[in-house]
């Protein structure tokens, strides 16, 4: 069995959000969820497993950036037989009109990974989302209140690069923010015919230049994990 998550079969539920904070993995597991056991605590990353309304759900931390979040999501599929995967992260907004904790959900996703590119041998593949999961995420939303952008964002590999100015490119094609795990859990999903959904919530603007403050952002997303536990 994996010794990434090392949980026993059966331990983790058919549909799994996935931060990449394993700290908000366990703020959400105890504040959100009812009956919630802890099922995975390597390399400190939580996984845990409760219910919410009555429905089975499990949230898994990932880590950062495409390389990490695809062996989670790889052993979740293959030996957990899991079938939803709900990418519940942060991003950075890259249009003038999206303001900090506003969430979008992502129709798609861009990419500028290099692991795309070995994938497919300099062609291109279009990582998308779900159909099913978009329209009951948007659904959700509409249904508690919550204000919601549905569109394109950007996948990147890198944090810090020497190109600081390059968002703009991406923003002139109306990509609305970046992060860094949506596009490797799009093509996985497609790869093993599961449902994937990307929900981020802005935790800062390449436009405004503001930002939240780090410690705040497990505590202040909820509306964002109400929404990703709906389509449970």
């Amino acid at each position: 069995m994996s010794v990434h998550i090392a949980a026993k079969k059966g331990d983790i539920a058919e549909t799994v959000l996935l931060p990449g904070d394993p700290m908000r993995a366990k703020y959400v597991a105890e504040n959100l969820l009812e009956n919630a056991v802890r099922y995975s605590e390597v390399r400190g990353m939580y996984g845990y497993t409760g219910f919410y309304k009555g429905n089975r759900v499990s949230i898994q931390g990932t880590g950062m950036g495409m390389p990490s979040a695809s062996i989670y999501i790889n052993e979740l599929i293959m030996f957990y037989d899991v079938k939803k995967l709900i990418r519940v992260g942060s991003c950075g907004a890259l249009q003038p009109e999206l303001k900090l904790r506003d969430i979008i959900i992502a129709m798609a996703a861009s990419s500028s990974s290099n692991i795309h590119r070995r994938l497919f041998t300099d062609m291109y593949y279009a990582p998308i989302a779900s159909w099913n999961l978009l329209k009951k995420a948007v659904d959700a939303a509409e249904a508690a209140n919550i204000s919601v952008t549905v569109g394109n964002i950007l996948s990147g590999d890198e944090f810090y690069n020497d190109s600081p100015e390059l968002w703009k490119l991406w923003a002139d094609y109306g990509v609305l923010g970046v992060e860094m795990e949506a596009a490797a859990l799009y093509t996985l999903a497609a790869k093993h015919k599961v449902e994937a959904l990307a929900i981020l919530t802005v935790s800062d603007s390449l436009v405004s230049k503001q930002e939240d403050a780090s410690e705040d952002r497990e505590r202040a997303y909820m509306d964002m994990m109400k929404i990703a536990l709906e389509l449970a």
